[in-house]
């Protein structure tokens, strides 16, 4: 009966050892996975960015270039949900922001560069950059075209 007794603490042992090192691997996984969305999350707002640039700089075919800022900031909206570490303010402003891009096209090509402005200074990782997305969804006119 003792070395019964024995041999099942050994095994409870290695158990909740096997146990703590699959919860670390697990927490270590998780880590990079967050990780990696924040770098796409960033990525996809540089590339609106330089979209952006594209148009600015050559002011030519605005509807291709407005359409893959649409692509980038849609890409970027659907990322930020995914990370945890944002809070839902952040998720709202920048899910508006993609909402006026869609419905009121006519109105968001006079802030292109405000966006931009504002898109940069996220991916700087400056929290102001959010206040001026906030700003510019604001001035939209929601009831206009």
């Amino acid at each position: 009966m003792k070395v019964k007794m024995i041999v099942s603490m050994i095994i409870c042992f290695f158990a909740l050892a096997a146990m703590c090192v699959f919860i670390a691997l697990f927490l270590d996984e998780k880590e990079k996975v967050q990780r990696t969305y924040k770098e796409k999350y960033m990525e996809n707002l540089t590339y609106a960015c330089e979209e952006i640039d594209m148009y600015l700089d050559t002011k030519v075919d605005f509807a291709l270039h407005y359409n893959m800022l649409l692509s980038e900031v849609g890409s970027a909206r659907t990322l930020i949900f995914l990370i945890e570490d944002y809070s839902e303010e952040k998720h709202k402003i920048l899910n508006t922001f993609h909402y006026c891009l869609v419905k009121y096209p006519d109105q968001m090509k006079n802030k292109l560069e405000e966006s931009r402005t504002a898109m940069d200074d996220i991916t700087a990782n400056l929290d102001k950059g959010y206040d001026e997305l906030k700003e510019i969804t604001d001035s939209i006119d929601k009831l206009g075209t």
